[in-house]
């Protein structure tokens, strides 16, 4: 670094990578603590307040102090550099980000904006979770006859019969597999290993499960599944209770033979429910929550997105960036997910294919959320397209009903018969209704699928940042299908 490049930081104002300093002290090593556990910084000793030059002591003894006082107190060695400037010395740290915790006196710090801040309890242990990996804990001394061994053996001949890992013959003791791929460090089971193929996790891990509400409005609740059980349990068991609360009908082919097609292919909320599981942060106790209406499906997790992702780059080609590596390597042997960063993509396409509306997705560093859509007909997308509160409140009734006649229409709302067909009418030439039938009493009316994943007209939050950090994104995407209930 130069004298110029001084003089042009010098012009800027403080941020999270830059802080000026008079003289050293405390606050210059908590910064430096603070940059360590951020992103990387520079500290630049010799400038005021109003970022005057004053310079400082650089004579040999004065550096070596300065040196010792910063390794001796952070246990790390930044890059010192004396930069002359107006006649002046100026002492520049610069700091990179580190791949352990770095504690001033034995407090953590961390930047935020332009301002040094000690980490609360929740950010602690949040941080120390992103650092040194939850998955990787073997702190509670599992027993290796907690482990379902049919799991496990279950796990080998899936991966095996996949082309994913050939290195076992399937009869190896649990505790050569376990250390060969992770699960086990100096023959004590880690927490991976455990949510993987243990007997009862949530004997250790009571929020490490999933809830599937299936609600009829923001209040109603017409059915709650509570799963939970090992990751692989967890995976077929949520998969199953959403269906319960989905419907499927049936398509006959030529031969007889007979298609399900759901309200949402199975294909994107297996993708969602995987990314749920592995994505989630295990570290915080709130279970995964997916909530099933009859006309969208809400899956939400706590573990928002990587520092390096972000929802436009989720659209984008990118690679995988996993929070649990172990978990979701496990889940990659078995053939469940991929590990080139396409379970968005595959999200994305299985909807398109079904004809349905667009994903949405909203993240923060603290939370994940999916919503799939049957279609755009919201009152609020039907209100802006001009429809009338008759019309908006057949379009809900045949959401509900699957269908509905001119008598009902006009019993509904107690009109003429000219004006429930005019209103229809409407509502079928805007591609809202198809008419089946077509005169007399069985002429019934009900959603046109072919249109039901027209974008919106006024389509809002695609990629905006809100006040509270969440992002949002939208892509086009179609779902099909359901299920029975397990009580």
């Amino acid at each position: 670094m130069d004298k110029q490049e001084i003089l042009e930081l010098v012009k800027s104002e403080e941020s999270n990578r830059l802080e000026f300093k008079e003289k050293i002290n405390d606050g210059v090593l908590k910064t430096i603590s603070a940059f360590a556990n951020t992103y990387g910084g520079k500290v630049i000793v010799g400038i005021n307040n109003k970022r005057e030059i004053k310079g400082i002591k650089t004579d040999d003894k004065t550096c070596q102090d300065i040196i010792g006082r910063v390794v001796n107190n952070l246990g790390i060695t930044p890059n010192f550099e004396i930069i002359e400037a107006d006649k002046k010395s100026l002492l520049v740290i610069e700091v990179g980000k580190s791949s352990i915790p770095v504690s001033f006196r034995g407090k953590y710090y961390k930047r935020v904006g332009n301002t040094t801040r000690e980490m609360n309890f929740e950010e602690l242990k949040r941080f120390f979770q992103k650092d040194l990996r939850w998955e990787c804990l073997f702190e509670r001394n599992f027993k290796i006859n907690e482990i379902d061994e049919n799991s496990v053996r279950s796990f080998l001949r899936t991966a095996k019969s996949k082309g994913r890992l050939s290195v076992f013959n399937g009869d190896e003791p649990i505790e050569e597999v376990f250390e060969k791929l992770g699960l086990m460090e100096n023959g004590k089971i880690n927490n991976a290993a455990m949510l993987l193929f243990g007997k009862n996790p949530q004997k250790h891990f009571a929020h490490a499960r999933v809830r599937v509400v299936g609600l009829k409005d923001n209040i109603t609740i017409i059915g709650d599944r509570w799963i939970e059980g090992n990751l692989f349990n967890q995976f077929r068991e949520t998969e199953e209770a959403i269906k319960n609360f989905i419907n499927v009908r049936y398509e006959i082919k030529g031969g007889g033979e007979r298609k399900d097609i759901w309200d949402y292919p199975l294909e994107a909320i297996r993708e969602a429910i995987a990314n749920a599981l592995l994505h989630r942060d295990y570290l915080r106790p709130v279970e995964i929550q997916i909530k099933v209406f009859n006309d969208k499906i809400y899956f939400f997790n706590l573990g928002g997105l990587p520092e390096e992702l972000s929802i436009e780059k989720l659209f984008e080609f990118h690679s995988s960036i996993p929070r649990n590596p172990i978990i979701f390597n496990i889940f990659y042997l078995s053939g469940i997910v991929e590990k080139v960063g396409s379970g968005i993509e595959r999200m994305i396409n299985a909807l398109k294919t079904a004809g349905l509306p667009e994903l949405k997705i909203e993240a923060s560093h603290l939370d994940f959320i999916l919503l799939f859509m049957k279609d755009v007909y919201t009152e609020e997308y039907l209100r802006n397209q001009g429809f009338n509160e008759r019309q908006i409140k057949a379009v809900m009734y045949v959401k509900e009903k699957g269908r509905i006649t001119n008598k009902e229409y006009r019993n509904m709302f107690e009109i003429t018969d000219r004006t429930a067909l005019s209103d229809l009418q409407e509502l079928c030439s805007k591609g809202i209704f198809e008419r089946i039938g077509t005169t007399g009493r069985k002429t019934e009316y009900v959603l046109n699928r072919k249109t039901r994943s027209k974008p919106e007209a006024n389509p809002k939050n695609r990629g905006e940042t809100g006040n509270k950090g969440r992002q949002r994104g939208i892509i086009r995407i179609k779902t099909k299908r359901k299920y029975e209930l397990e009580k």
